[in-house]
């Protein structure tokens, strides 16, 4: 059996239970902004976590009283200012590797775990997860337009894919801010309770997660994703192709499954609970 991977950083603390893999981001005194640090270990991270057996679900927060409060402007910004283009294009690449490029189509169910303060480029990560739990008393905002720049990076991008454009451009415009109740509101995040229940709530969907068949559930998610950017007839072509393709390859087999307990042994209902796996 091949070693486990070791997750000793600076800036990202990695710990597991019960197959939830608790990725945290640690700059507390920061309010865990983003710096370049960060993103280089965070790109680390989900390469590590990808074959990691002990990681069933990847839950994403942030350390002490914020989530993340965007970008590291000094890093970002301040220091960035005299590096030539081409370091720079790596610094932003970087970050962009894990909080997108990975996030969006990662292998394993991704969820964010809003627990306070989250701030302009941490709105990537939280969209980019699958799913994404905010504390009522969290505080979301955009607030770009209040010091002369554009929430860019991917991030304008990011919010116009779970919120409407009326909701959004208010935001994007007047830099106000909004709570993890309003976030639900709009579509930002899935859900949104109160602080006290974050994490025992974040656990229950992270349990009915791994409860499914994970590669049907990888599946799935990817299909979603990518049939939602397709034309109608397109979409109807690949998602039937993919239904195939995920038969074919599952090594569960688990339709059969599914279709021997529901339609022969009458022995669960699939509208209300999952097929069992350990047949």
């Amino acid at each position: 059996m091949p070693e486990a991977p070791s997750y000793d950083y600076k800036t990202v603390q990695v710990g597991f239970e019960d197959g939830i893999a608790w990725v945290t981001l640690n700059r507390p005194e920061k309010r865990n902004a983003v710096s370049a640090e960060m993103a280089t270990e965070m790109v680390d991270v989900v390469d590590k976590l990808e074959i990691d057996d002990r990681c069933q679900v990847f839950v994403l927060t942030g350390a002490g009283e914020s989530f993340c409060a965007g970008m590291d402007l000094r890093d970002y910004f301040r220091s960035s200012d005299a590096d030539t283009a081409v370091k720079r294009a790596r610094l932003y690449r970087t970050n962009g590797t894990w909080q997108w490029r990975r996030l969006l189509n990662y292998p394993k169910p991704t969820i964010a775990m809003v627990n306070g303060w989250c701030f302009g480029g941490a709105f990537t990560p939280v969209i980019a997860c699958d799913i994404a739990v905010a504390a009522d008393e969290a505080t979301f905002g955009l607030s770009e337009i209040n010091w002369g720049i554009i929430p860019a990076g991917i991030v304008s991008k990011a919010l116009s894919t779970v919120v409407r454009q009326r909701e959004a451009l208010y935001y994007v415009m007047t830099g106000e801010t909004f709570d993890g109740k309003r976030a639900a509101q709009i579509g930002m995040v899935t859900e949104s309770v109160p602080l006290a229940h974050l994490r025992q709530r974040t656990v229950e969907i992270a349990r009915v997660l791994m409860k499914k068949n994970p590669n049907v559930l990888r599946q799935a998610k990817t299909a979603f994703k990518y049939a939602a950017e397709m034309p109608w007839d397109a979409a109807g072509e690949y998602l039937m192709a993919k239904s195939d393709q995920t038969t074919f390859n599952d090594p569960e087999r688990g339709r059969e499954k599914g279709m021997g307990q529901f339609l022969d042994e009458k022995s669960y209902k699939p509208g209300l609970a999952p097929y069992r796996r350990d047949d």
